[in-house]
């Protein structure tokens, strides 16, 4: 029985080393390789840089359009997921927590938003951003991003505002608490754990969305880190080693983030997996 187990533990820690690997050697690679010049990189792939070159790190960083890039991104996820979070609370609250007739209909109207992807809305969408001049403006980008989150955040606080017990609504109107006060001051701050989960993933959707930012912003200025590398491979086409730098310099922003939120994350999911 005991070998059983030792076997089945190590059958997982190589599963999840070799997970680990396929993650994490590309980017090694991507790191190294950023070091490297073009023609370093065609003669020696795999190798060490013989001459490191930091000048394709430190030209990039240098470069203020880079941070303008990360500045529109990190502005844009921060505004996206505010006002997702913000709506489908609201909404969550009320379809959760009051019964009413239409209800489980409207909520069966926003999931089945989450069977429609957003490449499906496109032409719809630009007419109606440029009817209402939304064309190289955030708002533009912000208020599509918002409203294609709303579906899965609102399926996510539902469940978790209804694992709330009712007495304690009921004690808080005893008290003198009106409804929005204790959606404010008291279901709120209960649900942190899901509000940090649907916040995190709002972001992160926000960040890698790459199609809404091409589609709305034609100037430059306005353009976010996704679009960026892709404007950036194009002009740098040949010069793969830069490339592979300015990648890598793009994604260290995400992984950053990731590494902070993750312990949020994870806690609001098994926060609410316990509480179901």
């Amino acid at each position: 029985m005991k070998a059983r187990k030792a076997v089945r533990a190590l059958s997982l820690h190589a599963v999840v080393w070799l997970i680990g690997a396929f993650v994490a050697v590309p980017l090694v690679y991507a790191v190294i390789s950023g070091f490297k010049s073009t023609g370093e990189l065609t003669t020696n792939p795999f190798g060490l840089p013989e001459h490191w070159k930091a000048g394709n790190y430190t030209g990039i960083l240098g470069d203020g359009m880079f941070w303008r890039q990360l500045a529109n991104s990190a502005g844009t996820a921060i505004a996206t997921a505010c006002c997702t979070v913000a709506a489908s609370a609201m909404a969550a609250f009320v379809l959760a927590r009051y019964a009413f007739r239409g209800r489980e209909l409207f909520y069966t109207l926003f999931t089945i938003g989450l069977m429609f992807p957003f490449a499906v809305a496109v032409l719809p969408l630009f007419l109606l951003l440029r009817t209402f001049g939304l064309l190289d403006n955030p708002l533009g980008v912000v208020l599509p991003q918002a409203a294609f989150g709303l579906p899965m955040t609102i399926v996510i606080l539902r469940g978790f505002f209804r694992t709330i017990p009712a007495e304690v609504e009921e004690a808080a109107v005893m008290d003198g608490c009106g409804r929005f006060r204790f959606f404010w001051k008291i279901l709120l701050p209960m649900a942190r754990p899901a509000l940090g989960t649907v916040s995190v993933l709002s972001i992160v959707a926000s960040w890698n969305n790459f199609f809404l930012p091409l589609l709305v912003f034609n100037d430059p200025r306005w353009q976010t880190v996704p679009v960026g590398v892709q404007q950036f491979q194009g002009q740098y086409s040949t010069d793969y080693a830069l490339v592979l730098a300015y990648i890598v310099l793009a994604m260290v922003p995400a992984l950053a983030f990731y590494a902070v939120a993750e312990r949020q994350l994870i806690g609001g999911l098994a926060a609410g997996a316990t509480k179901g």
